[in-house]
């Protein structure tokens, strides 16, 4: 450690969210480690500990689609509203979208919807 590094310290709740982390369906070790710029062995090293891993009793249940059925004598006969062609941004707003691998797109202030969609659209491709 004499190359003038701090060592980081880690409080055992912020492993605790760190770990469950790697549980969700689809995220790997890897992912997380880069999101907090950590090397995954510490992140394998919590998970062995276990006060850090992820309790899989308490997950919660499995999502699942229902069944949905629509009673025709419910529906509306008039036309329907038409969405705004442009959406007024609020100048205080802001939204962040995390993408697979660990990659997060942030807007704030006034931002263009559309022109955030084409970004998007761009970047699945």
């Amino acid at each position: 450690m004499g190359k003038g590094r701090k060592r980081r310290t880690w409080p055992d709740e912020e492993k605790r969210s760190v770990c469950q982390q790697t549980a969700a369906p689809g995220v790997s070790v890897a992912q997380v480690a880069r999101r907090y710029a950590l090397n995954a062995n510490m992140i394998f090293k919590w998970l062995k500990d276990p006060r850090f891993a992820p309790d899989e009793n308490n997950a919660g249940p499995e999502p699942v689609f229902l069944p949905v059925e629509i009673d025709p004598s419910e529906l509306r006969s008039e036309p329907p509203i038409p969405a705004p062609t442009r959406v007024a941004a609020n100048p205080g707003g802001r939204i962040e979208i995390e993408l697979n691998g660990g990659h997060r797109i942030s807007a704030e202030g006034g931002f263009d919807p559309d022109v955030l969609a084409r970004l998007l659209k761009g970047l699945m491709v």
